[in-house]
């Protein structure tokens, strides 16, 4: 069973301590938003912390921390169809449901389709290429009817 959570602060300052970063208030308050945001762009981020009036930060301060948290693979990025950055807190291997609308990611876990997703690709060979990843982002638009992933 795969674990569905994002580090809590505790764990994430342990996981900035082992990437030889200090856990500045700027780097524990995009963390902190992040949180509560799920997936977000920095410029979302940068307006939750200001809400919140927990440190003083720039959307470009805000990007490059994102940015580099990525990098090491404690986020996870990916570009929308707006072309912009949106970052995800939750790293386990999951679903998107991608609203092109407005711009905004939801997480569709699935084990039983994500078990399948890989058993079915883990033995297909694709030459000239070693697979690194798989990234599945399901693309739709909101009905009238509101529904819950």
């Amino acid at each position: 069973m795969l674990t569905h959570r994002c580090p809590n602060i505790e764990e994430f300052k342990e996981i900035l301590k082992k990437h030889s970063l200090k856990a500045t208030p700027q780097r524990l308050a995009v963390h902190e938003a992040m949180t509560v945001l799920g997936h977000a762009s920095a410029d979302m981020v940068t307006e939750e912390i200001q809400k919140q009036g927990k440190a003083k930060v720039t959307v470009a301060s805000v990007y490059n921390i994102l940015t580099q948290l990525a990098m090491l693979g404690v986020y996870h990025h990916r570009m929308s169809c707006n072309n912009k950055m949106y970052f995800d807190v939750n790293t386990f291997y999951h679903c998107h449901l991608y609203d092109q609308e407005n711009h905004t990611y939801k997480d569709v876990i699935d084990d039983d389709l994500i078990a399948l997703i890989q058993s079915h690709l883990g033995r297909r060979k694709f030459r000239g290429y070693k697979v690194e990843g798989i990234d599945i982002q399901i693309i739709g638009r909101p009905t009238k009817r509101k529904y819950t992933v």
